[in-house]
Protein backbone atom coordinates (compact mmCIF):
# COMPACT_ATOMS: atom_id res chain seq x y z
CA UNK A 1 0.00 0.00 0.00
CA UNK A 2 3.26 2.27 0.41
CA UNK A 3 2.55 5.07 -2.57
CA UNK A 4 -1.12 5.08 -2.68
CA UNK A 5 -1.93 8.14 -0.93
CA UNK A 6 1.68 10.30 -1.50
CA UNK A 7 5.15 9.57 -0.45
CA UNK A 8 7.71 9.19 -3.00
CA UNK A 9 5.47 8.26 -5.83
CA UNK A 10 3.62 11.71 -6.06
CA UNK A 11 4.64 13.50 -8.71
CA UNK A 12 5.81 16.96 -8.09
CA UNK A 13 3.51 19.83 -8.50
CA UNK A 14 3.93 22.09 -11.59
CA UNK A 15 6.55 24.61 -11.46
CA UNK A 16 4.90 28.16 -11.30
CA UNK A 17 6.95 30.52 -14.27
CA UNK A 18 7.42 33.94 -14.80
CA UNK A 19 5.55 37.21 -12.99
CA UNK A 20 2.07 35.58 -13.10
CA UNK A 21 2.92 32.65 -11.60
CA UNK A 22 1.27 29.87 -13.85
CA UNK A 23 2.47 26.29 -15.12
CA UNK A 24 2.87 24.99 -18.50
CA UNK A 25 -0.47 22.91 -18.92
CA UNK A 26 -2.30 25.55 -17.11
CA UNK A 27 -4.90 28.21 -17.50
CA UNK A 28 -4.99 31.79 -17.83
CA UNK A 29 -8.81 33.49 -18.10
CA UNK A 30 -8.04 36.62 -20.42
CA UNK A 31 -10.70 39.48 -20.23
CA UNK A 32 -11.10 41.52 -23.32
CA UNK A 33 -14.40 43.40 -22.57
CA UNK A 34 -12.05 46.36 -21.95
CA UNK A 35 -10.49 46.16 -25.37
CA UNK A 36 -13.65 45.68 -27.15
CA UNK A 37 -14.81 48.68 -25.83
CA UNK A 38 -11.94 50.73 -26.10
CA UNK A 39 -11.97 49.47 -30.38
CA UNK A 40 -15.53 49.81 -30.59
CA UNK A 41 -14.79 53.24 -33.25
CA UNK A 42 -11.93 51.60 -34.71
CA UNK A 43 -11.37 48.59 -37.47
CA UNK A 44 -8.97 46.12 -36.45
CA UNK A 45 -6.42 44.52 -38.83
CA UNK A 46 -7.84 41.09 -37.94
CA UNK A 47 -10.64 40.14 -35.71
CA UNK A 48 -10.52 40.91 -31.84
CA UNK A 49 -9.57 38.64 -29.49
CA UNK A 50 -12.21 36.44 -27.80
CA UNK A 51 -12.42 36.14 -23.80
CA UNK A 52 -12.18 32.61 -21.95
CA UNK A 53 -9.36 30.47 -21.36
CA UNK A 54 -5.62 30.46 -22.59
CA UNK A 55 -4.11 27.16 -22.20
CA UNK A 56 -0.12 27.59 -21.73
CA UNK A 57 1.74 25.15 -24.08
CA UNK A 58 5.35 27.02 -23.69
CA UNK A 59 6.94 29.44 -21.65
CA UNK A 60 9.81 31.87 -22.73
CA UNK A 61 12.29 34.24 -20.67
CA UNK A 62 15.08 36.72 -21.92
CA UNK A 63 16.16 39.74 -19.60
CA UNK A 64 16.99 42.33 -22.09
CA UNK A 65 19.20 44.58 -19.62
CA UNK A 66 19.76 44.68 -15.90
CA UNK A 67 16.40 45.76 -14.90
CA UNK A 68 14.12 44.62 -17.22
CA UNK A 69 12.70 41.24 -17.71
CA UNK A 70 10.52 39.89 -20.46
CA UNK A 71 8.57 36.90 -20.28
CA UNK A 72 5.78 34.95 -22.63
CA UNK A 73 2.96 32.86 -22.07
CA UNK A 74 2.98 30.52 -25.18
CA UNK A 75 -0.66 28.49 -25.97
CA UNK A 76 -0.60 25.91 -29.36
CA UNK A 77 -2.04 28.70 -31.50
CA UNK A 78 0.80 30.49 -31.26
CA UNK A 79 -0.84 33.23 -29.60
CA UNK A 80 1.48 34.90 -26.39
CA UNK A 81 0.80 36.93 -23.58
CA UNK A 82 3.63 39.05 -22.71
CA UNK A 83 4.68 40.73 -19.45
CA UNK A 84 7.42 42.83 -18.64
CA UNK A 85 9.11 43.49 -15.04
CA UNK A 86 11.90 44.23 -13.33
CA UNK A 87 12.60 40.48 -12.19
CA UNK A 88 10.48 37.82 -13.50
CA UNK A 89 9.24 37.01 -10.25
CA UNK A 90 5.78 35.83 -9.52
CA UNK A 91 3.31 39.40 -9.03
CA UNK A 92 6.20 41.54 -10.55
CA UNK A 93 4.22 43.28 -13.77
CA UNK A 94 4.96 46.56 -15.13
CA UNK A 95 3.23 45.78 -18.59
CA UNK A 96 0.87 43.48 -20.17
CA UNK A 97 0.12 42.43 -23.85
CA UNK A 98 -1.45 39.95 -25.94
CA UNK A 99 -0.53 38.77 -29.55
CA UNK A 100 -1.95 36.85 -32.09
CA UNK A 101 -0.35 35.27 -35.48
CA UNK A 102 -1.69 37.55 -38.39
CA UNK A 103 0.40 36.74 -41.45
CA UNK A 104 4.01 35.16 -42.45
CA UNK A 105 6.59 35.79 -45.15
CA UNK A 106 9.24 32.76 -46.44
CA UNK A 107 12.14 35.12 -48.55
CA UNK A 108 13.38 33.76 -50.91
CA UNK A 109 17.26 34.13 -50.74
CA UNK A 110 19.66 36.96 -49.92
CA UNK A 111 18.68 39.55 -51.85
CA UNK A 112 14.63 38.80 -50.33
CA UNK A 113 16.44 38.85 -46.67
CA UNK A 114 17.75 42.05 -47.40
CA UNK A 115 15.03 43.84 -48.51
CA UNK A 116 13.24 42.93 -45.38
CA UNK A 117 16.15 43.01 -42.88
CA UNK A 118 18.83 44.63 -44.61
CA UNK A 119 20.89 48.52 -43.96
CA UNK A 120 17.54 49.55 -45.83
CA UNK A 121 15.48 46.71 -45.06
CA UNK A 122 11.18 47.78 -44.74
CA UNK A 123 11.44 46.18 -41.19
CA UNK A 124 13.05 49.71 -38.91
CA UNK A 125 11.43 52.22 -41.16
CA UNK A 126 9.57 54.95 -39.71
CA UNK A 127 6.48 53.06 -41.02
CA UNK A 128 5.28 50.36 -42.47
CA UNK A 129 2.32 49.83 -44.68
CA UNK A 130 0.89 46.65 -44.38
CA UNK A 131 -1.61 46.38 -47.46
CA UNK A 132 -2.96 49.59 -46.91
CA UNK A 133 -3.42 49.75 -43.03
CA UNK A 134 -0.33 52.35 -42.06
CA UNK A 135 1.32 51.66 -38.54
CA UNK A 136 4.28 53.56 -36.89
CA UNK A 137 7.52 52.51 -35.40
CA UNK A 138 7.17 52.44 -31.68
CA UNK A 139 10.58 51.79 -30.86
CA UNK A 140 13.23 55.15 -32.12
CA UNK A 141 13.21 58.26 -33.29
CA UNK A 142 13.70 60.05 -36.12
CA UNK A 143 13.28 59.86 -39.96
CA UNK A 144 15.91 57.32 -40.41
CA UNK A 145 15.78 53.52 -40.19
CA UNK A 146 16.35 52.15 -36.89
CA UNK A 147 18.41 48.97 -36.47
CA UNK A 148 16.47 46.21 -35.28
CA UNK A 149 16.40 44.63 -31.97
CA UNK A 150 17.82 41.44 -31.19
CA UNK A 151 17.52 38.80 -28.44
CA UNK A 152 18.23 35.19 -27.92
CA UNK A 153 14.72 33.85 -25.77
CA UNK A 154 14.99 30.78 -23.91
CA UNK A 155 11.50 28.62 -24.26
CA UNK A 156 10.15 25.66 -22.76
CA UNK A 157 7.52 23.63 -23.44
CA UNK A 158 7.64 21.15 -20.56
CA UNK A 159 10.00 18.53 -22.24
CA UNK A 160 12.29 20.44 -24.17
CA UNK A 161 14.02 23.53 -23.85
CA UNK A 162 15.03 25.60 -26.74
CA UNK A 163 17.06 28.93 -27.21
CA UNK A 164 15.24 31.23 -29.99
CA UNK A 165 17.11 34.10 -32.17
CA UNK A 166 14.94 36.79 -32.16
CA UNK A 167 14.85 40.20 -34.45
CA UNK A 168 12.27 42.30 -34.61
CA UNK A 169 10.68 45.67 -34.61
CA UNK A 170 7.43 47.14 -32.77
CA UNK A 171 5.05 49.21 -34.49
CA UNK A 172 1.36 50.87 -33.35
CA UNK A 173 -1.49 52.77 -34.82
CA UNK A 174 -4.35 54.28 -33.12
CA UNK A 175 -7.83 51.94 -32.56
CA UNK A 176 -10.68 53.94 -31.42
CA UNK A 177 -9.42 54.78 -28.06
CA UNK A 178 -6.61 52.37 -27.76
CA UNK A 179 -3.46 51.18 -30.17
CA UNK A 180 -3.12 48.30 -32.25
CA UNK A 181 0.36 46.86 -32.26
CA UNK A 182 2.23 45.19 -34.97
CA UNK A 183 4.92 43.35 -34.03
CA UNK A 184 7.39 41.87 -36.53
CA UNK A 185 9.89 39.29 -36.05
CA UNK A 186 12.59 37.21 -37.88
CA UNK A 187 12.96 34.31 -35.48
CA UNK A 188 15.77 31.25 -35.97
CA UNK A 189 15.53 28.49 -33.72
CA UNK A 190 19.73 27.83 -33.03
CA UNK A 191 19.20 24.46 -31.44
CA UNK A 192 18.20 23.04 -34.60
CA UNK A 193 21.18 25.01 -36.32
CA UNK A 194 19.31 26.88 -38.52
CA UNK A 195 20.22 29.33 -41.48
CA UNK A 196 18.41 32.66 -42.04
CA UNK A 197 17.37 31.20 -45.16
CA UNK A 198 15.36 28.44 -43.14
CA UNK A 199 13.40 31.38 -41.27
CA UNK A 200 10.61 33.62 -41.89
CA UNK A 201 9.11 36.79 -41.03
CA UNK A 202 6.52 36.91 -38.44
CA UNK A 203 3.79 39.37 -38.28
CA UNK A 204 1.92 39.74 -34.94
CA UNK A 205 -0.73 41.59 -34.05
CA UNK A 206 -1.27 42.59 -29.95
CA UNK A 207 -2.86 44.80 -27.95
CA UNK A 208 -2.21 46.52 -24.30
CA UNK A 209 -4.33 44.93 -21.64
CA UNK A 210 -4.62 45.96 -17.68
CA UNK A 211 -3.11 43.27 -15.23
CA UNK A 212 -6.50 42.93 -13.67
CA UNK A 213 -7.65 41.43 -17.72
CA UNK A 214 -5.26 38.38 -17.54
CA UNK A 215 -5.36 35.94 -14.27
CA UNK A 216 -4.28 32.39 -13.46
CA UNK A 217 -7.34 29.84 -13.25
Amino acid sequence: MIGWFGGKNEKPLPKELGPLGAAIGGALEIDFLSLEAEALAGQPAMPLPRSGPFIIAAYGEVSLDAATVLSRYYDEDHRMVQVMSTSGQPGDVDDISFYQPWDSVVPAGQGEWNRWTGPDGLIGQPTYDADGILYSRFWGEGPERTPLVEFVEKVDDGEAQRSIHQTCMLYYRSLGSTREMLLINVERDLDLGQSQAGSSVEFLIGYGLAPADVRRV
